[in-house]
Formats: structure tokens, C-alpha cells, sequence
């Protein structure tokens, strides 16, 4: 059992050690992203690796088919989403006109009768600013194009990076297992047991978050994509994947993927079957997220509140960048678990148990 002043250097020490960190994630933030990238990755995949060295595998072979894979299927996901997203914006702009006049067909007239607001849109403005910059609007690709040309050492950083995330990631799954034990071979020996049940806190509470709401996001996105194809949308597949996507940002993948979904809806016209489908589709995608998926594979005693998550991505966000917040979530979960412990420091006070505190005198700790 340590002593009072030893738990008191420990915070300390954790205190300090979390203000160095920050620190270093400010100074070193642009150039940061390809580790924290892989880093991510690094540990989402490593059950996927002991996996495999369980069944005799060897480790180095196992991680090479679990970064390949993983290549693989995000290399898909962007040559299927790309180009039907941008199709669907191309076909967005030539039928907004269509849009504008549907809305002053049908929706203003209920406006005017059931709230008294007369809303009527310029559907010749919208075809006549359509037509000013469509051109310019078709020649995006090839000036992005150009830019990257010119931009010699913005291409040659974007390639590094991309080289760089699965070199990082191979040698971290590979030494894996070592770092974790040197990390807990440098932990002073008197700290060692407070440190380890910390630790292993932190990792419970990231592998249930990230690692279950991995696997809501993508049984989300099969449901919606197949949700969709069945209520007829033409964009099945692309919403529903990117729904599936954004729901890692409570509220706003709900919010964003109805609003995708409706306007491809109403993109492809049929009138109101499509539109009644996607509500159809999108309440009981939130029943089954909020009753079934989301309790039984992310759980509630994570503690990690839909409105924090936000928080937390926006503070990071803004205090880092791109790598604030890809370390928004797992900083969270150990702040988390740091509250936890000053939470059940503060109810076992003598304070708060309205007892009186024993003063010790010096020579007892000399």
C-alpha cells in the first residue's frame, strides 16, 4: 500500500506527463497526422492481428494481411462513393430550377394556408445563376489538376503521407507486445499497480467506444444502403454508406444522411413514395441504433455522452486541427477515467465523509 505522499507525487507526475503531452501535440501538430493516422489504425486492428498469431500465424505475416486488407477496402469505399457523389451533386445543380418550382408548386401553397407565410422562390434566377457558372463548374476538375501539378511539394508531402501511415502502422503492430512491456518496465514500482489499473481502464473504455462504434457505423451502413434500395432510391448504396459513416459524430450522421437521403429523393422524382420511404428507412434505422446496436456493442457504462463526443471533436478540432481530431476520442476516454479516479478520491475524503482528517506530523513521514 503506498503512502499518501506517494500518491500524491503519482498525480503529480500523471499531471505533468498530460500537460508535456499536450504540449507536444501543439508544437508538433503538422506534422503529426500520418502517426496519429496510423496509430488509430494501429489499434483498431490489433485484436484483428493477435487474431491470426493465435492461430499460428506469424506476426509479421499477420499484420501485413491485416493492413492489406484494410487498404483494400478503403481504396474500395473511395472508388464506389466517389464517383456517385459526384454525380449526385452534378445532378443536384441541373435539377435545382425543377426543385425551386416543386417547392413553389407544392410546398409554398401549405405554407400560406397553414401558417400564413407567403415564400415563393425565382426559379429563372436560379436557372440563369446555374447557367453563368456551370461552365467554371465543369472545368473544377482540371484546374484542381492543374494546381497539383504546379504544387510539386504539396503532391510529394500527400504521397509521403500516404506511404508513411501503413510503414507506421506495420512496425507499431509489429512491436506491439515490446512497447506495451517496456512501457511497463520504465513505470516506477511503487506506482506500478495504480498505473496498470489506469491504464487498463483507459483501454477498456477506448477498445468499447471505438471498436464498438465501429461496428454500429458499419452494420448502419449496410442497413441503410439496403433500407434505401429497397424503398427505390437510386443512390442506395452511397447514402446509406455514408450514413453509416457520420454516425461516429452523434446526431449530425442522422441529420446528414436524411438530408442526403431526401435530396436524392427528391433528385430522382416519383413523387411522395421515395420520400416516405427514406422516413420509413431512417426511424427505424434510429430505433434499431438507439435500442438494439448502440447499447449491446457500444454499452452505456462507457460513460462517453453523445453531446461530449461533440464537444471534444470541436475543442480538439480547434485547438490541433486534423490530428486534434483524430485524438479527441481516446484523450477524452482517459480524461474520462482520470475524472473517475478524482470522483472516487473526493467520495472516500474525509471531507466529504464529514470526518475529521488526521494530521500527521512530520517525523511520520520523514
Amino acid at each position: 500500500m503506498t503512502s499518501p505522499r506517494a500518491d500524491r507525487l503519482q498525480t503529480f507526475a500523471w499531471a505533468g506527463a498530460g500537460l508535456a503531452l499536450v504540449a507536444l501535440l501543439w508544437t508538433l501538430g503538422p506534422i503529426l497526422a500520418p502517426f496519429v493516422i496510423a496509430s488509430v489504425f494501429a489499434y483498431i486492428c490489433d485484436p484483428a492481428v493477435n487474431w491470426m498469431v493465435a492461430r499460428r500465424v506469424p506476426r509479421a505475416l499477420a499484420v501485413l494481411l491485416v493492413i492489406v486488407g484494410l487498404g483494400l477496402l478503403l481504396v474500395s469505399l473511395a472508388l464506389i462513393l466517389v464517383p456517385m457523389v459526384y454525380r449526385e451533386g452534378v445532378m443536384l445543380v441541373r435539377r435545382l430550377p425543377d426543385l425551386v418550382e416543386m417547392f413553389n408548386a407544392q410546398v409554398s401553397p401549405l405554407l400560406q394556408a397553414r401558417l400564413g407565410i407567403d415564400l415563393q422562390l425565382d426559379a429563372a434566377q436560379f436557372r440563369q445563376l446555374i447557367a453563368d457558372n456551370w461552365t467554371n463548374a465543369q472545368d473544377l476538375v482540371p484546374i484542381v489538376l492543374g494546381h497539383l501539378k504546379t504544387g510539386g511539394l504539396a503532391l510529394i508531402g500527400l504521397a509521403a503521407n500516404l506511404f508513411l501511415i501503413p510503414l507506421v502502422m506495420f512496425y507499431l503492430l509489429q512491436e506491439w507486445p515490446r512497447i506495451l512491456a517496456e512501457l511497463q518496465r520504465i513505470v516506477p514500482r511503487p506506482w506500478l499497480d495504480g498505473t496498470m489499473r489506469v491504464i487498463n481502464d483507459i483501454d477498456r473504455v477506448m477498445s468499447e467506444f471505438l471498436r464498438g462504434q465501429l461496428s454500429v457505423m458499419l452494420l448502419l451502413a449496410v442497413f441503410y444502403s439496403v433500407g434505401l434500395w429497397i424503398a427505390g432510391l437510386n443512390f442506395a448504396l452511397p447514402v446509406g454508406v455514408l450514413t453509416g459513416l457520420l454516425v461516429f459524430i452523434p446526431y449530425v450522421g442522422f441529420g446528414g444522411g436524411l438530408i442526403l437521403a431526401i435530396l436524392a429523393a427528391l433528385l430522382q422524382g416519383g413523387g411522395w413514395p421515395p420520400l416516405i420511404g427514406v422516413a420509413v428507412v431512417y426511424s427505424l434505422g434510429q430505433l434499431v441504433e438507439s435500442f438494439m446496436l448502440t447499447p449491446y456493442l457500444v454499452g452505456e457504462r462507457i460513460g462517453l455522452h453523445p453531446l461530449a463526443v461533440i464537444f471534444a471533436l470541436m475543442a480538439f478540432g480547434q485547438l490541433f486541427g486534423f490530428v486534434g481530431v483524430l485524438v479527441a476520442l481516446p484523450v477524452s476516454a482517459a480524461l474520462l477515467v482520470g475524472l473517475r479516479e478524482v470522483r472516487d478520491a473526493w467520495f472516500a475524503s474525509p471531507v466529504y465523509r464529514g470526518e475529521k482528517p488526521v494530521i500527521a506530523h512530520p517525523s511520520d513521514e520523514a
